[in-house]
């Protein structure tokens, strides 16, 4: 699809718009308290716009449509709507908790309630998962939206006259520098103020343009009606409009949505991620997390309209000619939408990957600054050399995350939603349950919340590796091993997390703490607003529904 000077003006002026904001508030931080956490003033609407923005990105857009263009059809969704639910658990149980205490990072957290080697062992774990899996991923799967969606391989071609895979990785070097460039130039300025500004923006233009191909494509459907094109929706692909699916699915068995391990990468994702509780420590008040955590999972509710919906859209226009899933979004992007459009759902693409490229960078510079430089390296630190350190860390990890990106090449056969969800299986179940172990138990010890620390990844490794080495075996005790193994990842997460929490409830039973630990106060307003929890009972009532719906 080639791009017209149409397409190029609102794209440069969507690029520009954003900078000129985000720069302009960035202006504003004077301490590491501004850089990091926004001063601590952020209002509900940019923490909400924020959290989305930085959740969606083309791992949703090419992964999670993906997903609904093959196989699992709208059962994938489960992993917006059950968030949707969890976010209101972290509103009314966990943020409380966060901002009382009056901390910059989640693994500064682990200290308070642990000690300090609990809080660097979380600290490796994200700082390694954030650069190698979440930011060059992220690079990677947005430089293959973009790059199907406006042609950039075929231009390649054309200009320097390469061949086709030669075109195609060029190009895709070419997308990852580019995004990797603008996004961290404004982080690297502003800090998180920049980037929750940018994501207001971004985060608009995402869901006006999810809106616009979703509209676009039930009009195709139905041959310019777009009712038509609904009803032809929901009765030629009834089979991919069920979101429960049997309890040994590979992908979203139901017992993992209700019950069992989507809770466990939910509750670390929303709840004890720093790229995503950045946002609401930032909060100026409770009130105003609370509220703006509420207002994200409210957005979330709509996000399965704007990328799952029009993935089995896509299956119905265009299956005999995709052969790779993870391209169905931006192949069907490159088919329906007219030339005026283009610039516009350019912007929502790049504002999709910039807001979580940069979430990450801001959160993998602050983790470094706070947990890491400031507690080993130098203690006597002071406000503004915090500061610079984290502008030169994210350019740094800028460069890492740009220079790792393109090795992701050798995975372009597909599953990218579905890998990153699965690698996060690697860190999830052993936080959670340090953080539930020390909240469920308050005299649980240093050494019970280090031992599920450490314990997590080794028993994920053990559960999953083996069914990734082996061929599957004609019967006995190697095929009971691989099929516990290549049983659903959830599962596994499930396991591993009751595991870790018996493990933490006998360590503590043995050896329980002399007295519970005194958490640090915040100045900061920690009053209960009694409207979160008619709203947050709202919107799981919302979501009840909607899975009686769609069951």
């Amino acid at each position: 699809m080639a791009l017209t000077w149409v397409d190029g003006a609102v794209f440069a002026a969507f690029v520009l718009l954003v900078l000129g904001v985000s720069l302009t508030a960035g202006r504003k931080g004077k301490s590491s308290e501004d850089y990091f956490l926004a001063g601590r003033k952020l209002t509900w609407p940019l923490i909400g716009f924020s959290l989305i923005a930085a959740n969606i990105s083309t791992e949703h857009f090419v992964g999670m449509a993906g997903q609904a263009f093959g196989r699992v059809g709208l059962a994938i969704a489960s992993y917006e709507w059950m968030a949707a639910v969890t976010l209101v658990l972290v509103a009314w149980f966990f943020l409380p908790r966060f901002l009382s205490a009056g901390i910059y990072t989640m693994p500064e957290y682990l200290e308070y309630r642990y000690d300090s080697a609990a809080r660097s062992i979380m600290a490796g774990y994200i700082m390694v998962a954030y650069v190698v899996v979440l930011l060059a991923t992220v690079l990677y799967s947005g430089a293959i939206a973009m790059n199907a969606v406006f042609g950039i391989p075929e231009m390649f071609q054309a200009r320097f006259g390469m061949d086709g895979e030669q075109a195609e990785f060029y190009a895709l070097v070419f997308s990852i520098w580019m995004i990797g460039i603008i996004a961290g130039s404004y982080t690297a300025y502003g800090g998180l103020r920049s980037v929750v500004w940018a994501d207001l923006i971004q985060c608009s233009a995402l869901l006006l343009g999810g809106v616009v191909v979703f509209y676009l494509g039930l009009k195709t459907m139905g041959e310019g009606s777009v009712f038509e094109g609904w009803s032809r929706f929901t009765t030629t692909h009834s089979d991919k409009l069920h979101v429960i699916r049997p309890w040994n699915d590979p992908d979203v068995p139901w017992v993992a949505v209700f019950i069992g391990g989507l809770w466990i990468p939910n509750i670390f994702y929303w709840g004890l991620n720093q790229f995503i509780t950045q946002r609401t420590l930032g909060a100026k008040s409770l009130s105003e997390g609370q509220r703006g955590i509420l207002f994200a999972a409210l957005i979330k509710l709509t996000i399965p309209f704007i990328i799952v919906l029009p993935g089995i859209i896509a299956y119905d226009l265009y299956a005999s000619e995709i052969t790779n899933a993870d391209s169905a979004y931006p192949y069907m992007l490159g088919k329906i939408l007219p030339p005026s459009l283009r610039g516009v759902m350019l912007a929502a693409l790049a504002g999709a990957v910039i807001s979580t490229f940069n979430s990450g960078l801001n959160s993998a510079s602050t983790i470094f600054t706070i947990d890491i430089y400031s507690k080993h390296i130098n203690p006597s630190v002071t406000s503004r050399q915090q500061m610079r350190i984290g502008r030169i860390m994210t350019l740094v990890f800028v460069v890492i995350a740009c220079s790792g990106a393109p090795m992701i090449w050798k995975m372009r056969d597909g599953g990218v939603f579905k890998y990153i969800q699965e690698i996060w299986g690697f860190i999830s179940p052993g936080i959670v349950a340090a953080f539930v172990g020390g909240l469920v138990w308050p005299r649980a010890s240093a050494k019970a919340g280090k031992t599920a620390l450490v314990l997590g990844p080794v028993f994920y490794a053990v559960c999953r590796m083996p069914g990734w080495f082996m061929n599957e075996p004609a019967g006995g005790p190697a095929k009971l091993l691989y099929d516990f193994s290549t049983m659903a990842f959830l599962h596994h997460m499930f396991i591993i997390f009751v595991a870790l929490m018996a493990v933490v409830g006998v360590m503590t039973a043995l050896k329980p703490m002399e007295k519970p630990v005194t958490m640090p106060k915040s100045e900061l307003d920690v009053t209960p607003d009694p409207l979160v929890y008619i709203g947050g009972t709202g919107i799981i009532v919302i979501t009840a529904i909607i899975y009686y719906i769609w069951r």
